[in-house]
């Protein structure tokens, strides 16, 4: 399904009172805050994207937890905090929306907001399907759920780019990759419960 033929079905599926949640989920690398920023484009004005990431414990947190190196892995993000969050978007008019600031590397609280004309959430983010508490209560809580399966070999180019990119050198985003983004995306790809929609790329 095309970007366009995607955004046609949430418009009619979003027909009716209250806000329409789209849960966007799949391993990192694989597409997901492109496409989400895609669908939220065509689908203004009334469609906005909230990010999963903004949920991120602090460097700090996950030094004193021992968990640092495992940046991203779905122990280092607060999903109570998220599924708090998502149930206020269902219903709640005004919602402040942390943000994670890639450059920075750390989460800001109450980045962004989301207005009472926001109808159709674009929610993105790796585990918003899978299939361990406390994440598990997330996917009954969306209209709809998209998937983005990329295979491996793909997930590890795309990934290698985006280390390269932020100035690690070659041995430095390959053990990054190999520690813990390749297992962190074969959590979301092995332990995700099935969704309505599944995207593979061209």
């Amino acid at each position: 399904m095309t970007p366009e033929g995607l955004a046609r079905l949430i418009l009619a599926r979003a027909e009716g009172p209250g806000r329409f949640l789209v849960a966007l989920a799949g391993p990192p690398a694989a597409g997901k805050s492109t496409l989400a920023a895609d669908l939220a484009a065509r689908l203004a004005p009334g469609a906005r994207v909230v990010p999963m990431d903004g949920f991120h414990y602090d460097d700090a947190v996950l030094e004193a937890r021992g968990l640092r190196s495992r940046k991203g892995a779905p122990e280092t993000f607060d999903a109570t905090g998220f599924r708090h969050l998502i149930r206020r978007l269902r219903e709640e008019e005004e919602v402040a929306i942390p943000i994670f600031d890639r450059a920075l590397e750390l989460s800001r609280a109450a980045a962004d907001i989301v207005s009472a004309e926001d109808r159709i959430l674009i929610v993105e983010g790796n585990y918003l399907l899978l299939d361990r508490k406390p994440w598990s209560a997330l996917h009954p809580m969306f209209d709809l759920t998209i998937f983005l399966d990329v295979p491996e070999a793909e997930l590890i180019r795309r990934l290698t780019e985006r280390w390269h990119h932020h100035g690690r050198t070659e041995e430095a985003a390959r053990a990054w990759i190999e520690g813990n983004d390749l297992p962190n995306a074969l959590t979301v790809m092995r332990h995700s419960v099935p969704a309505e929609i599944v995207l593979k790329p061209a």
